[in-house]
């Protein structure tokens, strides 16, 4: 999560505030700016805002500092999704990569789906599963960084393209939605197919019947 500070400063030997603004920072530098400011004994007023434009306290941000340290966060994630128009059944694969407890983690795990209208469906049906995972794992209020070989999901989802498909916007409004409630901030990054081999080959297991699924310690 990164933080962004807004205060009201008095110089000195005057009346007159000034409002000031920084820069996007993390949590612990919002936290350092903030003592330092008011050692000066010229902060009038000061407010912690995240990238929703939620207002925090610095009480809040202390124990959310100490909750990070036991969940999880650093959150990276492959997805893939596959489509077998002879049955019209769709296979997900999912690779998620995240810290926690000073640990590397990774899980592993895929899906079959049906009632899915192409393969790009199922790409969007990869990435909600993806949101859906980070909130059982109680992944809140930070950067998730996605990598995906799929450009109309990443264009999409990104807003740099618009989507027409009423299909796909079901999905987008999940997705959105599941983001917001829980403070996720999602940036995506089109990758090349050969640097999406592990997802890809997950979806494709599963729509070969088999089950993948598997949480191990990176080291």
């Amino acid at each position: 999560m990164k933080i962004r500070l807004e205060w009201y400063y008095t110089p000195l030997k005057t009346k007159q505030s000034f409002f000031m603004k920084s820069d996007w920072m993390s949590v612990p530098s919002s936290l350092m700016l903030h003592d330092d400011l008011e050692k000066t004994g010229r902060l009038k007023k000061i407010e912690f805002l995240d990238e929703q434009d939620t207002s925090w306290t610095k009480k809040q941000l202390i124990k959310f500092l100490k909750q990070f340290e036991t969940e999880p966060h650093d959150v990276k994630a492959h997805i893939d999704g596959g489509f077998d128009v002879a049955t019209r059944n769709a296979g997900i694969g999912l690779a998620i990569y995240y810290k926690q407890d000073h640990k590397d983690w990774r899980i592993r795990f895929n899906d079959t789906l049906e009632l899915l209208e192409d393969n790009n469906e199922a790409e969007y049906a990869a990435l909600h599963r993806l949101l859906m995972q980070l909130t059982e794992m109680n992944v809140h209020h930070q950067t998730v960084r996605i990598y995906s070989d799929s450009m109309i999901v990443v264009n999409q989802a990104s807003g740099e393209w618009p989507c027409y498909e009423e299909h796909y916007i079901r999905w987008l409004d999940r997705i959105e939605q599941t983001a917001q409630k829980f403070g996720l901030m999602l940036e995506y990054e089109l990758i090349d197919r050969s640097l999406n081999r592990e997802a890809d080959q997950l979806a494709t297991q599963a729509l070969e019947g088999i089950e993948i699924k598997s949480v191990i310690e990176k080291v």
